[in-house]
């Protein structure tokens, strides 16, 4: 049996797409994660840990590269990440050092939707450049099998093969013809209209998050017996939406028992200026298919209380649907003898706000939802049923990754080992964890600079452009009902949280390149 002195453990990061970190079972809102319940139990949990950035592409970037998103320039979506930070990344720092390291499900390191051509596998046009028996390198990794299209929208024609990568041309296999796809927008009525939100009649067989499970237990088949250790990351699309939840998976949480939002009723009184701005402002596209997705497909009006119960149930399907394909990798894990060698990591790369204060998925406004992610570490010498209270953030996923696997940090990020805090080292903690956005125009019509740190207590979050911002005590406002930025009776604590926004390490970037995918990816 391993001890936990094993010198290089394999090592699995599990990613979702836009989950909450209050949004499992061992949380406390009855989402249905079994499995990832048995793994929290099993290891310890990063209660406060968050993203370094609100939406996908550059909280990815961080999660790979160490960094944060001023640092690498992938300031927002539709940026793509430079391919040389890539290589100085976890996946080929830990490559380089002898790991055989692997890819599977939605990258969104690079542009899907490009006004161009940019020559990588997950551009629209030059995917098709990509034959059938290509399967990496990528982004440092040496074997991959990528999800372009993590997750369909009904605004958005999909793409099919010969565009497209491993997951495309798997989907549009299915059945015969367009039999997938035509499963996949068919509904079962349940008489409640929602934006973007529907029982799907997809086969769960044939869902984005059986596909990466089937090929993640395909990979670790392969990896087993190896000598050399293997580092993995698992990234499944869900549960981002469109909430297109599968019958029977759309089934197990009942509308009217699922715990909605508590602050639901949209206000912008006492918020700083650019909360209403973000919807309600044009956003600066040519292009009139980009305009409007980001006008319409990315913005969603206030809902009712029955639409909101059936979003966040099909939300929290999505969820459940995700944990049963973690459970099927972790039990082959163990058929493969592979557990006590292998650490595993389960979290996400942004929230979504689900409600909270009248908002919907993703945007300029940082409240809990949104930004704190959790994080749950299981494996050789890590501490069962421990919670850790102090900020993290993913961005510290690549140092952890390297200390484990001794490992030399290779460049300049900003990523800090987690190990001292998941084994509680004496004097172990963390004061602040930050959190950056460069809005361009082109995603909602403003422009903003926000900063944003996060202690066990407060959150601050300034826009450097206007001085805009917000401040609230999350011991005693958890909700994020009152904002205490400018309040002369938090002048102290709003000076303490600046002076953490400004002790900002790394290079920082003032200028960035033109983005790939203008109206964001």
């Amino acid at each position: 049996m391993n001890d936990g002195t094993k010198i290089r453990p394999n090592i699995i990061l599990i990613t979702s797409d836009q989950q909450r970190g209050d949004s499992y079972g061992y949380a406390g809102r009855g989402v249905h994660t079994p499995h990832l319940d048995r793994l929290k139990a099993g290891g310890t949990w990063l209660k406060n840990c968050i993203t370094p950035n609100l939406i996908c592409q550059p909280s990815r970037a961080s999660i790979l590269t160490g960094m944060l998103p001023l640092t690498h320039g992938v300031c927002d979506n539709g940026f793509d990440l430079d391919p040389n930070l890539a290589a100085d990344g976890f996946g080929g720092t830990l490559s380089k050092a002898g790991y055989s390291t692997a890819f599977i499900g939605k990258a969104h390191l690079s542009s899907r939707r490009t006004t161009q051509p940019t020559g990588t596998p997950e551009c629209q046009t030059s995917s098709t450049d990509y034959d059938e028996d290509w399967f990496g390198p990528y982004m440092g990794f040496q074997q991959v099998e990528l999800a372009v299209h993590g997750h369909f929208h009904r605004m958005r024609n999909p793409l099919r093969p010969p565009a497209g990568q491993h997951f495309e041309r798997w989907f549009f296999s299915r059945g015969g013809g367009d039999d997938a796809w035509d499963l996949w927008g068919k509904e079962l009525d349940d008489g409640v209209e929602c934006p973007k939100t529907w029982h799907s009649m997809l086969p769960p067989a044939w869902h984005s998050s059986s596909w990466v499970a089937d090929r993640a237990i395909e990979r670790l088949g392969a990896e087993s017996g190896k000598a050399e250790p293997f580092a993995m990351w698992i990234s499944f699309p869900d549960p981002h939406y469109s909430f297109d939840c599968p019958v029977p998976w759309s089934l197990i949480h009942r509308p009217e028992e699922v715990e909605i939002s508590p602050t639901h009723k949209r206000t912008f009184d006492g918020r700083p200026w650019y909360h209403q701005a973000s919807l309600e402002s044009k956003p600066k596209i040519q292009n009139p298919e980009e305009l409007k997705w980001r006008s319409e497909g990315s913005r969603t009006p206030p809902l009712q209380d029955s639409q909101l119960r059936k979003m966040t149930a099909n939300y929290f399907g999505m969820i459940a649907l995700v944990d049963h394909n973690v459970g099927r990798i972790l039990s082959r894990l163990q058929d493969l003898g592979l557990t006590e060698d292998t650490l595993v990591v389960y979290t996400s790369d942004h929230g979504d706000l689900l409600g909270d204060h009248g908002l919907y998925q993703k945007g300029p406004t940082p409240y809990e939802g949104l930004l704190n992610v959790g994080a749950v570490f299981s494996g050789p010498g890590i501490p069962a049923g421990r919670t850790v209270s102090d900020p993290a953030s993913t961005l510290d996923l690549a140092g952890t990754f390297y200390d484990y696997a001794g490992v030399p940090q290779p460049n300049e990020g900003q990523t800090r080992s987690l190990r001292p805090l998941i084994d509680g080292a004496s004097g172990a903690s963390r004061d602040f964890a930050l959190s950056e956005w460069r809005l361009m125009p082109f995603r909602t019509g403003i422009e903003l600079d926000l900063r944003t740190v996060r202690t066990r207590r407060h959150k601050l979050t300034i826009d450097l452009l206007s001085d805009a911002g917000e401040l609230y005590d999350l011991e005693d406002d958890p909700t994020e009902m009152s904002n205490r930025f400018d309040d002369p009776g938090a002048a102290k604590i709003q000076k303490e949280l600046t002076d953490m926004i400004r002790s900002r390490p790394g290079p920082l970037l003032d200028t960035f390149p033109e983005p790939t995918a203008p109206g964001g990816s």
